[in-house]
């Protein structure tokens, strides 16, 4: 493989035998492919995961002493919700979220450990499967958009909304950002061929985000597109470096509003834009409106130690909570509701740490912390705690930075060997 001869170089604890190596990565990348396929249950993403967790543990995986604190805050937070689901077990809906739950926590700690090992590799593999599932979901959103699939309005498209391989519009929004942040750094740093397919990648996956209609994607994608290209600036090496993604990011923002304004030609386009661009909407608005119920629901919280239990805030709003922390306040008592903004924004203060450490995974690092940070943002607004790739970001945080406080440690011992 084209790695195997620098495998010792991104991570000298990597001992497994070349076959074994290839195997692995090549997991990392199906998984990565398969996330953009969710529209069935259990989609191939939850088999793929699976699959891929049992045959790396088979092969050799192991849990580091960094990561201890995650899997104690992962436990702690399911426990949370699995308590307060206990006199709700015979609905058959909250026993599946519990289970999703769970499931959820140990992708977070199968993505931390392989991300661990072999790091720039596999970050590298991860990269390639996202951006190619990302396009095959960009493109059935679009086509289905269009109507270019006979039959397909309904299976690729909601309420006209651009949905894609994706049950939600606002989900498969949220997830092309990564793979878009992917691909704006290929188009802003790489030779001009690989850039000029990225910007074709670039520019089908914004489409697509545009035509989910969804208001949380599209400024994430302005939002974090902005702090990587800002972070990349601050840690690029070369004045020549920062010079060109400065000039590369502002074609990027020029062609982004060129494709806006030829979309608003088409009049049903410009309409949806319209509706979804108002800041106020109908559900976000009033008493029980978004934020409404957020403020009555942590009034609430505070006198339910054990919350009221997954799925039940309904029973008491009109709509669900639209916002994780409060939900798992509500979901899980008060020990999931400590826990999981402790996770949260224990990950996001560890993420600003390591962002200037010089690791050879640095590039998908910034892409990934920028991506992640959008979505602990977007948290405020979005009900986003089962949603597949933000735990898988999640979990890629944690094992990036085991890995960089591994590569420190070495970085810092070779200068005192060859003193001696």
């Amino acid at each position: 493989m084209a790695y195997a001869a620098t495998a010792g170089e991104m991570n000298a604890s990597v001992r497994a035998a070349p076959g074994v190596l290839a195997l692995q990565r090549a997991l990392v990348w199906l998984v990565g492919a398969s996330g953009a396929i969710v529209f069935i249950e259990p989609s191939p993403y939850e088999i793929v995961t699976l699959l891929a967790t049992a045959i790396f543990f088979a092969t050799g995986l192991r849990l580091r002493l960094a990561l201890m604190p995650l899997l104690l805050m992962l436990v702690l937070l399911n426990i949370g919700y699995t308590i307060s689901a206990i006199p709700l077990f015979e609905q058959s809906e909250v026993v599946s979220w519990i289970a999703t739950s769970w499931y959820m926590a140990v992708t977070v700690l199968f993505f931390a450990m392989v991300a661990s090992e072999d790091t720039a590799a596999r970050l590298d593999m991860l990269r390639r499967g996202l951006v190619v599932g990302a396009m095959v979901a960009s493109l059935s959103a679009v086509a289905g958009y269009f109507h270019l699939v006979p039959g397909g309005d309904d299976l690729l498209t909601l309420y006209g909304r651009a949905r894609g391989t994706f049950k939600d519009p606002n989900v498969l929004g949220a997830f092309l950002i990564l793979p878009a942040l992917f691909a704006l750094q290929s188009v802003v740093l790489d030779k001009f061929g690989k850039a000029f397919r990225n910007v074709f990648a670039f520019g089908i996956m914004s489409l697509a985000i545009l035509l989910a209609f969804s208001r949380a994607a599209w400024g994430g994608l302005v939002l974090t597109a902005a702090f990587m290209l800002a972070l990349m600036v601050l840690t690029s090496r070369t004045n020549a470096q920062r010079s060109r993604i400065i000039v590369m990011a502002i074609l990027a923002a020029v062609l982004g509003l060129a494709l806006i304004a030829v979309l608003m030609s088409f009049d049903s386009t410009a309409e949806m834009f319209k509706q979804r661009a108002s800041f106020d909407q109908s559900y976000d608005e009033g008493r029980f409106g978004r934020f409404g119920r957020h403020i009555l629901g942590a009034e609430m919280a505070l006198d339910l130690p054990f919350g009221i239990g997954p799925l039940q805030f309904h029973r008491f709003f009109p709509e669900d909570t639209h916002n994780s922390y409060l939900n798992a306040f509500m979901s899980g008592g008060w020990l999931s509701g400590i826990c999981y903004p402790a996770l949260v924004f224990t990950t996001v203060i560890m993420g600003i740490r390591h962002i200037f450490v010089r690791v050879p995974w640095q590039r998908a690092y910034l892409a990934i912390f920028s991506a992640f940070v959008g979505t602990v943002g977007e948290s405020f607004v979005i009900d986003t705690d089962h949603w597949r790739h933000f735990w898988m970001m999640l979990g890629a945080m944690w094992g990036m930075i085991a890995a960089a406080q591994i590569y420190k440690f070495k970085d810092m011992t070779v200068p005192m060997e060859s003193e001696r």
